[in-house]
């Protein structure tokens, strides 16, 4: 399975994470192959964590759900994780 499969996927999770934290320009996304699925792992800046994870983790399940939906138009099966 390779990296580009999941361009719909990877899109939408910037696109969502970045309009959530304080500096934009930190937000990045790293794709590894798991075999059967990809794993997105989602960098942000220091102090901008907190506002993507949310109260009691709700913003990262919001963010899952919508990027594991955007990954099914590109027909792979994705694991979204917040790194620091």
């Amino acid at each position: 399975m390779s990296d580009d499969q999941a361009t719909h996927a990877v899109a939408v999770l910037e696109h969502m994470t970045r309009s959530l934290v304080d500096n934009p320009d930190e937000v990045s996304v790293e794709v590894a192959d798991l075999g059967d699925r990809l794993e997105l792992n989602v960098s942000v800046a220091d102090g901008d964590m907190g506002r993507v994870i949310g109260k009691r983790g709700r913003m990262a399940n919001a963010i899952r759900v919508v990027t594991r939906a955007a990954a099914v138009r590109d027909g792979v099966e994705v694991d979204i994780e917040f790194v620091d």
